[in-house]
């Protein structure tokens, strides 16, 4: 048997360390911890609905404020609130949306730019934002969940 030159092994033990740490930094965490804490564990409340079928407020059909189911995504619920009138979405607002740590910045980034393509779009067909591609997601299943409770 021939001995490994120690040249070879400190090689291959600095490629052993750095693949190592390559993978380290490439995981994400299943859940923001910062969000975690901040909630003490518990889950957010939920936003309070009227009895008549997820109507907030309003006048006739198709006129209102409707609040969608909150979705959980895998950095913590989004729920929008929609204002209709005449049967247009007049306003769009998340009432509940991923925070802590990095969450809280890419929230305060997409959750507007959101807000915005549902009245433009008068509906759920808008294009996610990138870097939210969660909360994006979170948040047209939300709208879609309003809109049904506004019956369009």
């Amino acid at each position: 048997m021939r001995k490994s030159h120690p040249v070879r092994r400190a090689v291959l033990a600095g490629a052993a360390t750095v693949s190592g740490i390559v993978l380290l930094l490439s995981l994400k965490p299943a859940s923001d911890p910062g969000a975690a804490s901040a909630a003490g564990g518990a889950a957010p409340p939920v936003a309070a609905q009227s009895p008549q079928g997820g109507r907030d407020e309003g006048a006739g059909a198709g006129a209102g404020t409707f609040t969608g189911d909150p979705v959980d995504t895998q950095y913590g619920p989004v729920q929008v609130r929609l204002t209709v009138s005449g049967g247009r979405i007049t306003g769009a607002e998340a009432v509940r949306a991923p925070e802590g740590g990095r969450s809280t910045q890419v929230t305060a980034d997409a959750v507007p730019k959101l807000n915005q393509a549902a009245v433009t779009a008068g509906g759920a067909d808008i294009d996610a934002v990138s870097g939210a591609t969660y909360t994006s997601a979170g948040y047209k299943q939300s709208l879609q969940s309003a809109l049904d409770k506004a019956g369009g």
